[in-house]
């Protein structure tokens, strides 16, 4: 997958994630890292826990699907490590 591919997948995920968590988004640029981030975490915990290859490959739903998981998981683990309480 392409670096422009990864940055479109990850704006979408990190944009989907900030809307559905509380506290909103993080702007264009965090939100472009968390759902990169995202992709990583969501594409290595779906190739290791349920055997599927290659889970974030190109801009399609499961791709964006897997991104958005994994920023969701992200942005967690990032608040549970900061004490940000809601």
């Amino acid at each position: 997958m392409g670096l422009l591919a990864w940055l479109v997948v990850g704006l979408i995920a990190g944009w989907l994630a900030g809307q559905v968590t509380q506290g909103g988004g993080y702007g264009v640029m965090g939100d472009i890292i968390v759902g990169v981030v995202g992709a990583l975490i969501g594409g290595f915990l779906g190739s290791s826990l349920f055997g599927i290859p290659d889970a974030v490959n190109g801009i399609n739903f499961t791709s964006i699907l897997v991104a958005f998981i994994g920023a969701l998981i992200l942005i967690a683990v990032l608040r549970m490590v900061s004490g940000r309480r809601r």
